[in-house]
């Protein structure tokens, strides 16, 4: 008893006298394991690259620019919107554009390392029938010319399992509901790709500054992070997208009057727009694109005398919405000064998508990497006429232009589209907008 209270002593002793020293090995134990902890997850975390994407996706509409790391299409398209050999090796028409037949070739093989068939391939399409004579030929049978089929065919297609023909696999999907909130792309020696997709671009800004992903791509805004200095960003031309004002053409909205749109247009200031200008729905990159339609510049003076020529009608009281979504509602501001000083009344309305009723609608689209713009201008498209547009000739030539299949007339006529579209302002194009890589150095 005795021995045990004097060994207490001594330890109460040894605790007084090096307190501060034990206190201080406490402290900096506890700082050197949480250290420890995150340089190993560091570690862990260099074997893999997590990206931030916005956008809402199921699993049969994930971006391309993901799934072309995973397989291949039958065709391909370059920048330029060529169609060219990818899965199948060549291919031809009949019937006029009504029959294609592709062959596949021999430099493909799906990922558990048999080699493709036509049997394998399961491509689907309403009002198109399938045939696969053999192994290595698909016929698709087509109730009336269509000349864009081939690069319609180079969305990358897979075997069953989620298996393509590319280098990198798919690990994981996670799911939620019908919506993929994330998919892992794996690669032998290489970091697993994890992309990440958020509903706007403000929650995947949160997530690069909490630390949840590593880079965000196709961004609009770079904002804050341009001035991190923690952090790369790298600003692309988007010359596959365009930004312009559409008009509402129905009947009996305003905007239904061609020299009102036409004023409207060259009252437009595109200077104060930093990107660079879009003059029309074509991509300049395109084998169809025309340099040569009507520009449309910043003209104040000539804008106004065309107001001189307004009907009486359409002058009476003249106010417009211009409706947009909130990542362009600072040019949709701009845009509704410029009109105001044609002493219109002019309000601006936030939506998220495209409204039922409105004047004049700011947004950007994506172009369609062939030439073919019948959903967006024919008039029998009511679901995807975003202008509700109207015009037997423009009709004729977007009908003309998915029959035709020589490419060199297909041009001629998607030349004649732009000029006569552009002439007639059923939307005001304004500039190819920017986007952003935001990466963690």
């Amino acid at each position: 008893m005795r021995n045990s209270r004097y060994i207490f002593s001594l330890i109460l002793a040894f605790l007084s006298r090096f307190k501060w020293i034990l206190l201080l090995g406490i402290v900096f134990g506890i700082l050197f394991f949480s250290s420890l902890n995150v340089f190993a997850s560091n570690i862990f975390q260099k074997g893999r690259e997590r990206i931030g994407m916005v956008g809402r996706y199921r699993l049969d509409n994930l971006p391309d620019s993901i799934l072309g790391y995973v397989s291949s299409g039958l065709t391909s398209i370059n920048e330029n919107g060529e169609v060219s050999p990818a899965i199948s090796s060549s291919w031809e028409n009949q019937d006029g554009g009504k029959t294609w037949i592709f062959h596949i070739g021999d430099g493909y093989t799906w990922q558990d390392g048999k080699k493709i068939t036509s049997g394998d391939i399961q491509i689907n399409f309403s009002d198109v029938s399938v045939d696969k004579p053999d192994p290595k030929t698909i016929i698709f049978k087509l109730q009336t010319p269509f000349s864009p089929f081939p690069a319609i065919l180079a969305k990358p297609i897979f075997k069953k399992g989620f298996l393509g023909t590319g280098e990198r696999k798919v690990k994981k999907v996670t799911v939620a509901g019908n919506i993929v909130e994330q998919i892992i792309l794996a690669k032998p020696k290489e970091k697993d790709m994890i992309f990440k997709f958020y509903p706007t671009e403000e929650r995947a800004k949160l997530a690069l500054k909490l630390g949840k992903v590593d880079k965000l791509i196709d961004i609009f805004n770079p904002e804050p992070f341009d001035v991190w200095k923690t952090l790369d960003v790298q600003k692309k031309i988007n010359y596959g997208r365009f930004t312009a004002v559409f008009f509402n053409c129905a009947k009996e909205k305003k905007t239904s009057d061609k020299t009102l749109r036409q004023v409207l247009t060259y009252t437009i200031n595109k200077s104060k727009f930093p990107e660079e200008r879009a003059i029309g729905p074509i991509s300049p990159d395109s084998w169809a694109y025309n340099p040569q339609v009507k520009p449309y510049d910043y003209d104040l003076a000539k804008a106004k005398d065309m107001m001189r020529d307004l009907s009486k009608e359409v002058l009476n009281n003249l106010s417009l919405n211009i409706a947009t979504t909130p990542v362009l509602l600072t040019e949709a501001e701009e845009i509704a000064g410029n009109w105001r000083e044609l002493g219109i009344t002019v309000n601006v309305q936030v939506t998220s998508g495209i409204p039922e009723n409105f004047d004049a609608f700011l947004a950007v689209l994506d172009i369609p990497r062939d030439p073919d713009q019948y959903s967006l201008w024919h008039s029998s498209q009511e679901a995807t006429n975003i202008s509700n547009y109207k015009n037997p000739r423009i009709d004729k030539l977007l009908e003309d232009g998915r029959t035709v299949t020589n490419e060199s007339e297909r041009k001629k006529i998607y030349l004649d589209f732009q000029r006569f579209l552009v002439e007639d302002s059923p939307a005001a194009f304004l500039y190819h907008p920017a986007s952003y890589t935001i990466t963690r150095r």
